[in-house]
């Protein structure tokens, strides 16, 4: 009995047709977005593959090859990613530490910068303290030192009197702490301020008094208003620089005070 070939789509490819659409998937498989770029060199490679090889087996060799090929990309984008990171973190750690030296080299110089004001300061304090001024500011002598007459019982001047109306400010020629802050007899309301340098400076004829026994006082410092009580022909300020409290140890104010810069 005879049998009719196959025809339509009941026949089965022949292998030469089979062979060529492996190859032809092949080639769609380097030309794509996904191993195009990768196979096209393994393409070449396996070009020179035998003729009588079967269309399988160089599509198995060529997709093995692009997969190894992949599998290396792969690993060397991860190994890239993960040195860019370490990079990353390392320059971030960089500049941390760098902000923070800065941090600390300004802290250092804000603080020598403070440790040298407050030392300026306290030398400025010190000249302060150890200076002298005038015991009436913008006045003059109006009777010298040991101008004689018969106004003092010892028949001279014993100190110095400055020009001042009844109210006038009266201070401190320098730094010391009064011993004495009351009525004196013909100085009248009077105050005495042992000086830090040992020697003693009376104020007289006030017409109050404003510090009090024991007291600290610094150059400039008001003590009392200016007056004319006591043994005074009219308000003025009577200035004395002594060597002791006691009357009669008394030394040429205007030495005395030129002695320490004051210009009178």
């Amino acid at each position: 009995m005879a049998f009719a070939r196959a025809t339509g789509k009941h026949r089965r490819p022949s292998r030469l047709t089979r062979k060529g659409a492996t190859i032809a998937g092949v080639a769609a498989l380097t030309t794509s977005g996904v191993v195009g770029g990768l196979a096209a060199p393994a393409m070449a490679a396996e070009s020179s593959l035998a003729l009588d090889d079967t269309g399988i087996n160089q599509a198995m060799s060529v997709g093995d090859s692009l997969a190894d090929r992949i599998d290396a990309q792969a690993a060397a984008q991860q190994e890239a990613a993960e040195q860019a990171a370490a990079k990353e973190k390392a320059e971030k750690r960089a500049e941390a530490a760098r902000k923070a030296e800065a941090k600390r080299k300004a802290a250092e110089k804000a603080k020598k910068e403070r440790e040298a004001k407050e030392r300026a300061a306290r030398a400025a304090e010190r000249k302060r303290l150890n200076s002298y001024t005038a015991p009436v500011e913008n006045s003059y002598v109006s009777t010298g030192y040991q101008t004689g007459g018969a106004l003092w019982s010892s028949g001279s001047h014993s100190g110095v009197d400055f020009h001042a109306a009844s109210g006038t400010s009266v201070r401190a020629v320098g730094s010391g702490t009064v011993v004495e802050a009351g009525w004196g007899g013909a100085y009248g309301n009077n105050v005495v301020i042992k000086m830090n340098d040992g020697t003693y400076t009376q104020y007289g004829h006030l017409s109050s008094i404003g510090v009090t026994v024991g007291q600290a006082v610094t150059p400039g410092q008001q003590i009392g208003l200016s007056g004319s009580t006591g043994n005074s022909t009219g308000p003025h300020l009577h200035f004395e620089a002594r060597t002791s409290p006691d009357y009669g140890s008394d030394i040429d104010p205007v030495a005395y005070l030129r002695s320490h810069g004051v210009n009178v």
